[in-house]
């Protein structure tokens, strides 16, 4: 059964994927060009973890946690700065 849902999941994530990348590009200001970016590190926690559950290795879900918070880290600096004009204050 997880031989047929893993390629499955790898399509719609994928899919995903480049869709965000596309609203990352073609976003029309900023804020949606943010949330694209937001949408960009969470597809791309869900492929590493896809990948360590399909080889079966821990490593990837470590490097899915690093990406978690240099992504959250990242999105709350853009954030500040499009509010404030200034990240430290």
């Amino acid at each position: 059964m997880l031989n047929i849902v893993i390629p499955i999941a790898y399509t719609l994530v994928s899919l995903a994927f480049l869709l965000s990348f596309w609203r990352l590009l073609k976003g029309p200001d900023a804020p949606d060009r943010i949330l694209a970016l937001d949408t960009l590190y969470v597809n791309t926690i869900a492929l590493l973890v896809l990948l360590g559950i399909h080889l079966g290795s821990a490593i990837y879900f470590e490097a899915a946690l690093l990406i978690a918070m240099m992504g959250f880290v990242g999105t709350v600096a853009l954030c500040k700065y499009l509010l404030r004009g200034d990240i430290i204050e």
